[in-house]
């Protein structure tokens, strides 16, 4: 019953998840999505991650699934990644139909096969504004879900964790830095170039993350000054 599936995609919030349920006495296992993503360069970070923390990770194809889900800036190369704030109203084209439900589920079925007693998600207070899958009830009924469908199978005690879902994105990044949790082996931007871009809403979010909580950040971006 101490083991977990954590839902992890290469970035910094799912990065310092792990770490932060291995110091609480989780037993890891880790599951990435490829759903065709634009930014698919953070399965690699997702591996590296599994591969420091000794422990097994899968990437779970969902391609055929992503394929289905248009109109966002994430599966629909003919929408374009908005640049600014995270809780910029034009972010809401980055949302992806269902996306962590899916994903959720996914992980419930994971762990119910191999008898762990969690799943664990890495969503925070700074994705409420436009997620509703990042919200308090969303994690409440999904584990409300995971019991009833597995019932017999999974203990009672059951448990959907989200340890971030009331933390801020400079917590995060307090916490991590904490932890020892290597930064620059995370991948945040949405646009999925060979460096973060700068500008995006995850970029943004990232830098204002680090300044908010005075951790120096080792992130190479795109945009002049963004090193400093």
């Amino acid at each position: 019953m101490n083991r977990c599936v954590a839902v992890v995609s290469g970035g910094l919030d799912s990065a310092v998840l792990a770490h932060h349920l291995r110091v609480d006495g989780w037993e890891l296992r880790l599951v990435s999505f490829d759903y065709g993503q634009r930014h698919a360069t953070e399965l690699a970070h997702a591996a590296r991650l599994g591969a420091a923390l000794d422990v097994r990770h899968d990437v779970v194809d969902l391609r055929s699934v992503g394929a289905l889900l248009g109109g966002s800036a994430l599966t629909d190369d003919s929408v374009d990644v908005p640049d600014g704030h995270y809780a910029d109203e034009s972010m809401r084209v980055t949302v992806v139909a269902n996306r962590n439900a899916i994903f959720a589920q996914v992980a419930v079925g994971v762990a119910v096969a191999d008898g762990a007693g969690a799943v664990a998600l890495g969503i925070h207070a700074g994705d409420h504004f436009i997620y509703p899958d990042c919200r308090p009830p969303f994690v409440e009924a999904t584990e409300h879900l995971a019991r009833v469908a597995n019932e017999g199978f999974v203990h009672e005690r059951f448990q959907v964790l989200a340890p971030f879902v009331a933390w801020s994105k400079a917590d995060i990044v307090a916490r991590g830095a904490e932890l020892g949790v290597p930064f620059e082996e995370t991948w945040s931007c949405y646009k999925g170039g060979e460096v973060h871009c700068g500008t995006c809403g995850t970029c943004t979010e990232r830098r204002e993350a680090f300044e908010l909580a005075g951790v120096p950040d080792p992130t190479r971006y795109l945009t002049a000054g963004a090193d400093a």
